[in-house]
């Protein structure tokens, strides 16, 4: 090492704006502020009362004051904890080490001049602390359109939901939006996302209320008793929410696969067409007679196929008609909504309840046998403890169909808050997301509400009509209020039968995707997708929801341990006259390299973990014998021992390695010295990092002869290699490691 060098090393200079921490966003806002945090710190500095906050004033950060004025909080770190902080990296002494400046959270709002920092964290998990003082009036008028547009399509919507998938008084699907969206506007951290109840949470919903009657514990016209079961089922999948997001469990995701959810959204589809179909052609009381009511979907394709001559024509026609407007309106909006937006603002649904409303009022449609909604009030509104001692039996039954609402509400959930942003560019968290949904479902579960989370379709909607805010949320929340209070009553000569036909738009929806995910997965040859598509499918449409998702998260576990307990090491070879020497794998482009003679050269490039390492050696073993890991063990030897003379580790991708994954690596570097094979290590770690540390507790350093067998790059390490080899008297040459 030149004298330069070292001499460079052993003054600590600090960090350049090139060497500063980079972040994706406004960078003259973070470099104002590391700027801060490096230059001296006048804590006489004035301050000056800026929103919600108190922020240093400073000429030079204009930036940094108008972000904490709008966000409340510092976006250059997660405002997680005092924990979260940010490494500064100053070059370190001449012993290569390099010196760490934590800036932690709260040294950063210090710094920056905030007066209250637990407020600028309650900001962070209170959302409204922040946008409710700084809401702006120009986008008062965008949110109250917006929801109003959602109520008047939501509301049947709603009354659909509950009364004909979750088998439950109408009134309880307007519980939850009366409920859950001024909750999700509180705490979401996606301002634009509407939550609700959705088509798969109410179907489940009603297969508690099923295997409840199925069990004979509860007679079927018993509507405050599955009331109470879908205020137990809700007021779980809340519980489950929020002690997910408590702990942070916010990852899990990205666990499921796309084939695996969509097998199942697209049986939830199905299920919920055949479900319809009863109600649509008029055969609901004969269900009831002969018990398919809460049957498997093969039960009532069944009954449907024996029941064709008893269809009732005048149902069968006005849910035909209704339909058709639904979907007809669909698709007109769909293909000129780009050209004309104003079309976003037809309330389809709205429109086609409150016609067949007036027409089975006028026309008496109930005297000519078609089914109609009936008496619906709000009752006696009752928060209803679901915890208790006679309830106890049931919150076992109901625990599976909660954890799977919550699963799939989640997933949606996220898929929904992700895609739609945030017009004020806010952070999107799966975290505070579990729990604003949690908080939300325990209170609509106290009122036996039915499920609500997000949904893509209705933030899209609320979205294209001019929300901009969680305040559209509270504008719908308020309308379902007075709609519970004051609209009810008119709801009476609602025909069954249209709100089947919404339903059924619903499920068209959730298969109209199908297609397009198997020609793709078709495309790609992905058979692995298309088997998970079909098994989800299958199981859920034959047997049950709970047994298809069940199934379906069991293989993506499998399908992650397997991914993640592989060892993906590689033999490199060299390319020829590539100057400084380039490697590549030996199996993806055997053409393009030459083996070096009497040398293993293999790259690990992945933490060596627990979960990896038991699979390390078998690997390294078939790369020795066969030069190769995809080579089958059924194979003569291939490679001979005298390849295997040296053996290079290139451990550059190795960030971690914990003790299993050092006891493994020791393992095979002492069967190594063993057989006198010698060894060498390329690109390691820091010797200030923790791989290093534990590589040296662990014995491998030492083991190989110390700190010179690591060398900066591969080439050096065959220098030192083709030196001992010439010399045979095992002097150890080439370049360490200058770190």
């Amino acid at each position: 090492m030149s004298r330069s060098s070292s001499k460079s090393r052993s003054t600590s200079v600090p960090a350049s704006p090139q060497n500063r921490p980079t972040f994706p966003r406004e960078p003259d806002l973070y470099t104002s502020l590391l700027s801060r945090l490096t230059d001296s710190h006048n804590p006489e500095q004035p301050v000056r009362d800026n929103g919600t906050f108190a922020v240093a004033s400073s000429a030079t950060a204009p930036t940094l004051s108008r972000a904490i004025s709008s966000f409340g909080a510092i976006p250059t770190a997660r405002l997680d904890d005092d924990r979260s902080s940010i490494m500064s990296e100053d070059a370190g002494s001449n012993n290569g080490r390099k010196q760490h400046q934590k800036f932690t959270t709260a040294e950063l709002a210090r710094q920056s001049g905030v007066r209250h920092p637990r407020l600028m964290y309650m900001s962070y998990y209170i959302p409204a602390i922040k946008w409710i003082p700084h809401y702006d009036l120009k986008y008062l008028a965008g949110d109250v359109i917006a929801g109003v547009t959602l109520a008047s399509i939501y509301i049947p919507m709603a009354l659909s939901l509950a009364s004909n998938l979750a088998h439950v008084p109408p009134v309880q699907g307007l519980y939850s939006f009366a409920v859950v969206p001024v909750i999700y506007a509180l705490l979401g951290s996606c301002p634009q996302m509407v939550t609700g109840p959705e088509a798969a949470g109410s179907l489940l919903v009603g297969e508690a209320v099923r295997q409840a009657i199925n069990s004979g514990k509860q007679p079927e016209d018993d509507a405050t008793k599955n009331a109470i079961i879908a205020g137990i089922v809700t007021t779980i999948t809340g519980v489950i929410a929020l002690m997910a997001g408590v702990v942070r469990l916010g990852f899990l995701d990205s666990v499921l696969s796309r084939a695996l959810l969509r097998g199942f959204i697209s049986a939830v589809g199905f299920v919920i067409t055949v479900d319809q179909l009863i109600s649509e052609l008029g055969l609901i009381t004969l269900a009831k007679e002969q018990g398919v009511t809460h049957a498997s979907s093969l039960t009532k394709i069944d009954f449907l196929f024996r029941n064709t001559s008893n269809i009732h024509v005048p149902t069968a026609v006005i849910s035909l008609v209704a339909l058709s407007i639904i979907l007809t309106v669909k698709k007109f909006r769909a293909r000129v909504q780009k050209r004309h937006n104003w079309v976003v603002f037809i309330p389809d649904r709205f429109l086609v309840v409150t016609i067949a409303t007036v027409l089975a009022a006028k026309l008496d449609w109930k005297s000519k046998g078609v089914e109609i909604l009936g008496d619906v009030s709000a009752g006696s509104f009752q928060v209803r403890f679901p915890f208790k001692q006679e309830n106890l039996p049931k919150i076992r039954e109901a625990l599976p169909t909660a954890f799977l609402i919550s699963v799939l509400g989640f997933f949606e959930s996220v898929v929904a808050a992700k895609s739609l942003g945030s017009p004020i560019d806010a952070n999107i968290s799966s975290n505070r997301e579990l729990v604003a949904l949690g908080v939300g479902n325990i209170v609509a579960g106290f009122g036996c509400g039915l499920p609500a989370f997000g949904g893509y379709g209705r933030s899209k909607l609320n979205k294209s009509t001019g929300g901009r805010t969680g305040m559209s949320s509270v504008v719908l929340s308020s309308i379902t209020i007075i709609s519970i209070w004051f609209v009810l009553p008119y709801f009476k000569y609602i025909p069954r039968c249209v709100l089947s036909a919404m339903i059924t738009s619903v499920a068209f929806s959730l298969l109209e995707e199908a297609p397009e995910d198997i020609r793709f997965f078709t495309k790609i040859k992905s058979a692995s997708d298309l088997l998970m598509m079909f098994i989800v499918f299958s199981l859920t449409i034959t047997y049950s929801l709970e047994l298809g998702i069940a199934v379906g998260v069991g293989l993506s576990v499998v399908q992650i341990l397997q991914h993640a307990t592989r060892a993906r090491i590689m033999i490199l070879g060299r390319v020829p006259d590539t100057t400084p020497a380039v490697f590549k794998s030996a199996e993806e482009f055997p053409q393009e390299i030459v083996q070096i003679e009497g040398c293993l050269i293999v790259k690990i490039p992945e933490p060596l973990t627990f979960a990896n390492a038991g699979d390390l050696q078998n690997r390294l073993k078939r790369l020795e014998i066969y030069g190769s890991t995809i080579a089958h063990p059924s194979l003569p030897r291939l490679r001979s021992d005298e390849h295997n003379r040296n053996v290079v580790f290139d451990v550059h991708g190795m960030t971690s390695v914990d003790g299993s994954g050092a006891q493994v690596l020791k393992e095979i570097v002492e069967g190594y010295l063993e057989r006198d094979v010698r060894v060498f290590f390329a690109r390691g770690p820091r010797k200030s990092g923790e791989v290093w540390k534990r590589m040296v507790r662990s014995g491998i350093v030492e083991l190989v002869g110390g700190e010179e067998r690591f060398y900066e790059h591969v080439s050096d390490a065959l220098k030192a290699m083709e030196g001992e080899e010439h010399n045979g008297n095992g002097n150890r040459e080439g370049r360490p490691v200058s770190v």
